[in-house]
């Protein structure tokens, strides 16, 4: 199975959610439900604005979330979302030996 990194955005609160999964259809649906995470169900609707595929490791998926995490940084979020091509975003991430394949699919309308 493949694990994914993923940013959702919530335009009604103007923040970014930051996590990992193998199914990112699935996690998204439960962000979005009225009864899903205490969290995420107060800054509804979100918006899936990147999916980034990390491969077969549970824990390089984790490595790269707890990564983005600790940035506290919602301009390092904003880069990640516009340009992860950026060299140095994934110069940190190949730092911690993960590569990535980053796609493009999802935009902030």
């Amino acid at each position: 199975m493949t694990y994914y990194v993923y940013i959702l955005y919530s335009k009604t609160s103007d923040i970014y959610y930051v996590g990992q999964t193998y199914d990112v259809d699935k996690r998204f649906e439960q962000h979005n439900d009225p009864l899903g995470s205490s969290y995420t169900s107060k800054h509804q609707p979100w918006i899936l604005v990147k999916k980034i595929e990390v491969g077969k490791s549970r824990g390089d998926a984790m490595k790269i979330e707890k990564f983005i995490k600790k940035q506290k940084s919602r301009t390092f979020i904003d880069r990640v979302v516009q340009d992860p091509l950026q060299f140095d975003f994934i110069a940190q991430i190949n730092f911690l030996g993960i590569n990535l394949k980053i796609k493009h699919k999802y935009l902030i309308d």
